[in-house]
């Protein structure tokens, strides 16, 4: 009688932005490739991956926290591991193994595809592997993907930043910006749209410079124009943008471009030109409302969301002030408002002129109470109109209760639908037309009319993915099925580099 070696599972966590959501589809990827699975919902994985942000204080804070929830379960489960990557594996390095020495493998932002190899190097050597690279190894969109959707995808054009903002430690984590050619991006979206895929997102830490590196101002318009002349291809959308570099040509290529989506993330991230000068933002609030007013006049219609940080240092409450009064001219659809928080390595941590933490807490518990009212009465403008919703997975987390069905209008807010007794309910990536009826400040019920439903190519993908799978259950040891690319040899025991 012979034994099979029990497959061996795993579990990516993310915290952070969209790209590190992108990035841990590249994470699930390649473990996928080496022959590992995605751990069973509610089961403990084999392998836990974390990516990490160091954008904001409490993303450290969870790591650490549970990094230290994991040391008993590792302790008592022979052969687990655990491996730290993203932003702050990439700026705290050796730390995380200091801190956590339980952790087998620490990788950075722009050796991703080496994950599979350091697990294996740690299980042999049982020793923990610290690897980061100080330059991108290889662009992310060439690795293997497990994607989290099958009728929505992210399509990453350009990694790294050019900009210096004072508060933000990711140019220094994902390095210069380096951008991908026209043609590699669209054949990506060509391929998505031919497996179901009918919404991409362009992503970029500034995805409006994009064409920098190759010498061309205008390549994020033309490749805004160019996805639109891609067949199935329903709906495109992109963050985040810069303020300093959003040019009317781009503004003209959304308006313009039926699949590109009437919905614009802006960040303000302040209002008070002195502040911004000390963020090192290169753009004042009137260069930002201009910007604002020309896209509502290009597109009347469409949603504005922003970013805004609150309490930065010597932000005074006239400061504070001028941040409001440019919300209530800018009239958000939403918000994503942050308290500061020092962050190490950064120029604002080391000003002297920090806010109270007391001050920085009622002025955002103000600035909240605006965005809120401001969103509501734009959402209540919507009341009585229709508008085209994409059916999507994991939008309501009521619809059971509700009786409802959850997607996003073209401008990304988020709708809840009735569906009318004897309709078939339309499958996550399918297509409808439905009647506001109310609204509150983050989301809009449509309990009226639901008409012209279209079932798409991206609700037959979905369909696809939840028929059962019927095939026989592959055993493997855990190993790469491939041979690794050639990896520099450590410099220590740990391979720290």
């Amino acid at each position: 009688m012979t034994t099979q070696a029990q497959v061996r599972t795993y579990e990516v966590i993310t915290y952070g932005c969209q790209m590190n959501v992108h990035d841990s589809e590249r994470i699930s990827g390649l473990l996928d490739e080496a022959g590992y699975q995605p751990a069973p919902e509610g089961d403990q994985a084999d392998i836990v991956v974390f990516n990490t942000c160091a954008v904001r204080e409490n993303a450290d804070n969870r790591l650490y926290g549970n990094l230290g929830h994991l040391a008993p379960v590792k302790a008592g489960r022979p052969g687990m591991q655990i491996a730290v990557g993203g932003c702050m594996a990439q700026k705290d390095r050796d730390t995380v193994v200091r801190k956590a020495p339980w952790v087998d493998v620490v990788f950075g932002t722009h050796n991703i595809g080496s994950l599979p190899a350091l697990l294996e190097r740690a299980r042999v050597e049982q020793a923990s592997q610290v690897e980061i690279e100080e330059a991108l190894v290889r662009f992310p969109s060439t690795l293997p993907t497990r994607r989290e959707s099958p009728y929505s995808a992210w399509v990453s054009i350009s990694v790294g930043c050019n900009n210096t903002c004072t508060f933000c430690i990711v140019p220094q984590l994902r390095g210069k910006e380096t951008d991908r050619r026209p043609g590699d991006i669209l054949a990506e979206i060509r391929a998505l749209v031919s497996e179901g895929v009918q919404e991409v997102t362009l992503l970029g830490q500034n995805v409006n410079t994009y064409g920098v590196e190759f010498g061309d101002r205008q390549a994020f318009s033309k490749l805004l124009r160019a996805c639109g002349d891609i067949e199935g291809l329903q709906r495109v959308r992109f963050t985040s943008p810069h303020p300093s570099s959003f040019t009317d040509d781009v503004i003209a290529a959304m308006a313009e471009t039926p699949n590109v989506m009437p919905s614009l993330h802006m960040p303000l991230q302040s209002g008070s030109d002195t502040v911004l000068r000390a963020m090192r933002r290169s753009y004042r609030s009137t260069k930002f409302l201009g910007i604002l007013d020309r896209v509502r006049a290009a597109m009347p219609h469409a949603a504005i969301t922003t970013d805004i940080i609150v309490g930065f240092p010597g932000e005074t409450e006239e400061d504070f002030q001028a941040t409001l009064d440019v919300v209530r001219e800018s009239r958000f659809a939403a918000a994503f408002t942050f308290q500061y928080s020092i962050r190490p390595g950064t120029p604002a941590g080391e000003m002297t002129n920090q806010v109270p933490k007391a001050v920085v807490q009622e002025r955002y518990e103000r600035l909240i109470e605006l965005v809120g009212e401001l969103a509501w009465e734009e959402n209540k403008a919507l009341v009585g109109s229709t508008v085209e919703v994409m059916f999507a997975d994991g939008e309501g987390r009521k619809d059971g209760a509700t009786h409802r069905v959850s997607g996003r209008a073209r401008d990304n807010r988020l709708v809840h639908v009735t569906i009318p007794e004897g309709m078939e309910t339309p499958r996550p990536g399918d297509l409808a037309d439905v009647e506001i009826t109310y609204a509150a400040p983050h989301y809009l019920n449509a309990d009226g009319a639901v008409t012209n439903v279209r079932r798409t190519a991206g609700g037959d993908a979905w369909e696809r993915w939840h028929e059962p799978d019927t095939s026989p259950a592959s055993v493997g040891l855990g190993m790469p099925l491939r041979r690794p690319e050639p990896m520099p040899p450590s410099t220590s025991g740990c391979a720290t580099r």
